[in-house]
């Protein structure tokens, strides 16, 4: 059955992208480096997603599981936002990388120079121009390129059967998770722990991962929902539901794992060019601090605990919204000390840069799934999934 993008819900995206340029036109009449840092907070935050779409898809196809093969159009549709999002990170980085990223002014590493930093000089064989947007490049193009690959064995395998389109899968797969190993970590160190440039946490990567994986899995329950809804995906029940809602609540609580396992480590040591991290945002973004932990972890596990709570379309659409603000807010304190310091609101250039990116990538996923059928054909595992019960 095919999608079909309605004028209604076209024009929805597209009054949310007008609400994101107004809120950025508006936000560098204010102050340059907070909309800088909102336009980089959602471009990042929408990337992960549609990243953790094709991460989802190569898991599924090393692991040779069939139970998400009926939902699988979701994923490759989410991940054709990674061009955009490759261009926007382009645009932040050689027109406003000068304010959110602190190692870019060459004071720092000019000895004769009264600003010259030890630390960040240190660091120069990596946190430098060229090898920064040589490995911005390096990462889009391995992202979207397998990206781009599994939808090609995708379509092919509907059109032709047969195993060779899902051995090569497994083999993309293979690889993929391969560089999403090493490109998912450095990502997170450049685009957003280079912003603290003295500070450095070898969990960062790990728990920017973790964050991710479970954004990606909260816009695809709600797109599987949406669609549910709509009449597509005939073949998905309530036991898909419950395995997406799975992963779902078992990565809120790694994600816990790995806050708190980088919040105490540090703490415990005290020493101080570590600290100073936590320090700012416990004095100056205390409300969200706390909130960030209650709504990323206590939320779900109070509400997901359940069996019959991961199997209830309107349970796991209140868990799917408020994880989504919670991840943000979440990308919230780790980007806005770093840029504005102390100064931070929450206001109509937040709230509307947010829209317009959500906006964007509405569009981009709409539009993805009016190339294909969103019920998959020939894919040597659709009768496991078609018959999947726990």
């Amino acid at each position: 059955m095919m999608y079909q993008f309605t004028k209604k819900n076209k024009l929805i995206a597209v009054v949310m992208m007008v609400i994101g340029l107004a809120a950025i036109a508006y936000g560098f009449s204010q102050d340059v480096t907070r909309t800088w840092a909102n336009i980089l907070m959602s471009n990042f935050y929408f990337m992960a997603i549609a990243l953790a779409g094709t991460f989802f898809i190569a898991v599924n196809y090393v692991s040779q599981a069939g139970w998400a093969v009926v939902v699988k159009r979701v994923p490759e549709a989410m991940g054709q936002f990674l061009p955009f999002a490759a261009v926007v990170m382009l645009i932040i980085f050689f027109f406003g990388g000068h304010d959110l990223y602190h190692w870019t002014h060459h004071y720092l590493y000019d000895k004769t120079d009264i600003r010259y930093d030890a630390i960040m000089d240190g660091k120069s064989a990596y946190l430098n121009t060229p090898f920064f947007v040589i490995r911005m490049v390096a990462y889009f193009v391995i992202w979207i390129g397998f990206t781009y690959l599994f939808r090609r064995e995708s379509l092919q395998e509907d059109l032709n059967g047969g195993m060779s389109h899902y051995n090569k899968s497994v083999r993309y797969g293979a690889a993929f998770l391969i560089l999403f190993a090493i490109t998912s970590s450095t990502s997170a160190w450049d685009f957003i722990m280079s912003i603290d440039g003295h500070w450095f946490s070898t969990m960062f990567g790990w728990y920017t991962f973790a964050g991710l994986f479970v954004s990606g899995i909260v816009m695809m329950i709600m797109w599987v929902l949406y669609l549910k809804g709509q009449g597509h995906l005939e073949n998905v029940n309530e036991n898909h539901l419950h395995d997406l809602a799975k992963f779902m609540f078992a990565f809120s609580v790694f994600w816990t794992y790995l806050w708190f396992c980088q919040y105490m480590l540090i703490w415990y040591a005290n020493i101080p060019e570590e600290v100073t991290y936590f320090a700012i945002r416990i004095d100056h973004y205390g409300s969200l601090f706390a909130f960030n932990i209650f709504v990323n972890f206590m939320f779900p596990i109070l509400v997901l605990m359940t069996r019959n709570a991961k199997r209830k379309r309107q349970i796991l659409m209140l868990t799917c919204a408020v994880l989504f603000i919670g991840h943000w807010t979440d990308l919230f304190v780790m980007i806005m000390p770093g840029t504005v310091g102390e100064h931070w609101h929450i206001g109509f250039i937040e709230i509307g840069t947010l829209i317009g990116f959500l906006g964007a990538f509405l569009y981009s996923t709409h539009t993805a799934l009016t190339k294909a059928s969103t019920s998959v054909k020939n894919h040597p595992l659709l009768p496991e999934s078609v018959h999947h019960h726990i």
